[in-house]
């Protein structure tokens, strides 16, 4: 079935593929109606939205690997105009993320974005006592960069990684050598991310799979798996809002509620407010019935 070319990504999905000859796997995404609700409202602005995107692009590459219910997460941290970016998604690949920046941002590299800072990820998975967390210092100017040092650290693996964002569409490219791929063909992880590196940000975000991956390795036996959809999925939650409410204590809400005349509580992550006025509040506090 042909793919679309158009810049505007009218699905999100995420598609692994295999060269052949040379152990060596590969995966792309392209995040179209899941990326634009992610960003619906937010008024990031531009250098912000494109970390964030290629944040999502990446985040959906490797959370693509998950066997087990659970959630994997990425959190970067930094001293500078941006302070943080988190972006995480569970084994459906449902995503939510976001930033905190400042309101007018300059151009510039992620280390003059960011200034110093770590990468930390979180990986919460069905059978584990308690998350497994793991916290990197930021080294590379992009994030692409930073990512292919902490997969190359981590799972001692050459990798290498193709990100682009911007207000439609947020896409990437991933190629990792396996164990033995030297042995196959020994200028074949060589050949195959110099070929990849030739790839255009308005290709990542524009073409499909196929015509990328044709575009890209025309030469090479790439066996190209079915695409996995990708949604962005951050529900309102009330009763976690009031579950938070309740461990602050009745007091300190009903202090809040003399001061302001409500409780406003908003979720930055999943960018919705609540508002609870003095009846929810009392509610909340009252005995419960025997």
């Amino acid at each position: 079935m042909p793919e679309s070319t158009h810049a505007i990504a009218s699905s999100s999905r995420v598609r692994s593929f295999f060269f052949e000859q040379l152990d060596i796997r590969g995966a792309w995404v392209q995040l179209g109606p899941a990326w634009r609700e992610m960003t619906a409202g937010r008024n990031y602005p531009e250098p912000a939205l494109d970390l964030l995107g290629q944040l999502a692009a990446v985040t959906t590459l490797l959370g693509a690997n998950l066997k087990q219910r659970g959630r994997l997460g990425f959190q970067l941290r930094g001293a500078g105009k941006i302070s943080q970016l988190v972006m995480d998604c569970d084994e459906q690949l449902r995503l939510r993320g976001m930033v905190h920046t400042a309101a007018r941002l300059p151009a510039g590299s992620l280390s003059a974005l960011l200034g110093d800072g770590a990468l930390t990820l979180t990986l919460d998975t069905e059978g584990m006592r308690q998350p497994y967390q793991s916290h990197v210092p930021l080294q590379g100017d992009t994030l692409a960069a930073v990512f292919e040092h902490y997969l190359e650290q981590s799972e001692q693996q050459p990798t290498r990684l193709w990100l682009a964002a911007n207000h439609e569409t947020a896409a990437g490219l991933f190629l990792q050598a396996l164990p033995g791929a030297a042995l196959r063909d020994a200028d074949g992880w060589n050949r195959v991310q110099i070929l990849a590196g030739t790839v255009q940000p308005e290709e990542l975000l524009g073409l499909g799979s196929i015509k990328l991956i044709e575009r890209l390795f025309p030469e090479e036996d790439v066996r190209v798996y079915d695409p996995r959809p990708v949604s962005y999925h951050c529900p309102y939650d009330l009763a976690k809002v009031e579950s938070m409410l309740q461990s602050v204590g009745q007091a300190e809400c009903e202090s809040i509620l003399a001061e302001q005349g409500e409780i406003r509580v908003h979720d930055d992550i999943c960018n919705h407010s609540y508002v609870l006025d003095a009846a929810a509040v009392a509610a909340l506090f009252a005995p419960a019935p025997d």
